[in-house]
């Protein structure tokens, strides 16, 4: 409770910033840009790197046909170093293990690279302690972690083949992180994994918010309007749209503000009344018991209860209330009841959502159509689907069809789908050629639940003749006097419908050594 405090004293200071969840920077891997447009993380600089230490968390191949993530440790002390590679192996296990990544782990390994800090933890109120790369909170609030010194960052990176997107790894027990050229996250036990996952998601599929309250809405997940969805392959049911799932948001807030027990927080909106039922999101943090908080809504208590895994860190509550809201006027009201907890007890943000009735908006978690999402300006623009994807709702650890789809296609575009040729000369003078593939398909290591597979066609001296007694297989025997040979690799995955680049297919022409 104490370093929550200490870390919270004065926070009534901070500017109010827009967004729910993490900031992030925008860019796709390789896609942000200095000055002079080289690509960042490429760009030559003159800042050495620091030194690394570097170990392997998760490797399912070698680095130079695989994507590789790179924890940074910043804020870990030389006599941290142990609780750093403890904290990189549990965020790298935890969005690997059964969710998020797992169906792409084949083409991805982590690895940890360790640089001592001369202070422990990340700074606040814009101020970096003494760390390596210089985290830092802009003000208090538990949102976005950002780092002081990119170069630092950069040049780490370029100092190794095990890095292709850099994770800055605070050594910070509460919520906060980034997405961009660096993704950052912290070390907690409980969002550290959540904010990593929806910020790799910038990171890696380069697509904006799914939340309401953002700023940055484009990408494979977002539409400015209803007729220009960039997932139509994935509606649910094609023939029902364009339907837009009726939905309102009449308030939308960011307090950042500490609670105490002398005066409750409180802010009225307006709703039409037309609306079947309503939605209190909340988010707070310093809280450690559900008597500790009421929230209500025009004096009736709408049911806050703590998440007792989560601790004094931040928290979002989504609180469903099964009822229409009158039309005219209503009150928020968030009141803190244990004085104890003044200094701590802190609300980030909230905001009520409206839905219509069951013809007019579907709830189902699968349903993909067309869902409006509210910016920070209330603008709105569409999403895939209700509350499914982690980039709208960070604790559900899964990506919607249309961002999973683009995970693929970024990773795909990255790798080769043949990690290795050999070839073996007969004694006859023919050739034994042997393909070494992803480790995908039949080739994952365990029963893998989804279809997906690999179509395999050899080619002659002449591209045109197929050898079709070796379709499908990773092997064949060229003939004798044969001085070239071809091969096609397709792979398939149901979670991919369009790819417009044709990153799923390998096609080569070999000369026999």
């Amino acid at each position: 409770m104490n370093s929550l405090k200490s870390l919270l004293v004065g926070a009534a200071t901070i500017r109010i910033v827009l967004g729910q969840f993490c900031e992030h920077q925008w860019s796709g891997k390789f896609a942000a840009h200095d000055v002079d447009g080289v690509p960042y993380l490429r760009a030559r600089q003159n800042t050495p790197a620091p030194p690394l230490e570097i170990q392997p968390l998760i490797v399912s191949g070698p680095t130079s046909n695989r994507v590789n993530f790179l924890f940074l440790g910043d804020g870990y002390t030389e006599d941290e170093k142990d609780k750093f590679f403890v904290d990189a192996l549990y965020l790298a296990n935890n969005v690997t293990d059964g969710q998020t990544f797992v169906d792409v782990t084949p083409l991805m390994n982590f690895w940890a690279g360790f640089s001592p800090s001369a202070e422990s933890g990340v700074g606040t109120y814009g101020t970096p302690r003494d760390t390596v790369y210089g985290l830092y909170r802009d003000g208090t609030e538990l949102r976005g972690l950002y780092y002081d010194k990119p170069q630092v960052a950069r040049a780490a990176c370029q100092s190794t083949d095990t890095c292709d997107y850099p994770i800055l790894l605070g050594n910070d027990p509460f919520y906060g992180g980034l997405g961009g050229t660096f993704t950052v996250t912290t070390a907690s036990p409980n969002s550290g994994p959540a904010v990593l996952r929806h910020e790799l998601g910038h990171s890696i599929i380069g697509v904006g918010e799914e939340y309401d309250g953002g700023e940055v809405y484009e990408g494979v997940n977002a539409a400015r309007t209803p007729t220009t969805a960039p997932w139509t392959q994935w509606f649910t049911d094609a023939s029902a749209e364009p339907k837009v799932e009726r939905s309102v948001m009449p308030i939308q807030a960011y307090p950042w503000t500490l609670l105490n027990v002398s005066q409750a927080w409180s802010q009225k909106f307006s709703s039409a009344g037309t609306y079947a039922t309503h939605l209190l999101q909340v988010s707070v943090s310093g809280m450690t018991a559900s008597e500790d908080l009421r929230v209500d809504i025009d004096g009736e208590d709408v049911g806050w209860e703590i998440n007792p895994a989560v601790g004094v860190d931040r928290y979002i509550y989504n609180i469903d209330i099964d009822e229409p809201l009158a039309p005219g006027e209503h009150e928020i009201t968030v009141t803190l009841l244990n004085e104890e907890l003044e200094g701590t007890a802190q609300l980030c943000n909230l905001e009520v959502l409206e839905y219509g009735s069951e013809e007019e908006f579907n709830f189902d978690p699968t349903y993909h159509g067309l869902y409006p999402t509210f910016s920070s300006s209330n603008r709105t623009t569409y999403r895939p689907t209700n509350d499914l994807c982690l980039m709208r709702s960070t604790y559900t650890g899964n990506f919607c069809s249309a961002c999973i789809e683009g995970l693929w296609i970024s990773l795909l575009s990255s790798v080769s789908l043949v990690d290795n040729v050999t070839q073996i000369a007969a004694a006859d003078g023919s050739t034994n050629v042997t393909l070494e593939l992803l480790p995908l398909a039949q080739f994952r290591q365990g029963p893998y639940p989804r279809a997906e597979g690999y179509e395999i066609t050899w080619y002659g001296a002449d591209e045109g003749v197929v050898l079709a007694e070796y379709a499908n297989s990773t092997s064949a025997l060229i003939a004798a006097d044969t001085e070239e040979f071809g091969v096609e690799v397709r792979f398939w995955t149901e979670q991919v419908r369009v790819d417009e680049d044709d990153v799923l297919v390998f096609k080569e022409r070999y000369a026999v050594v």
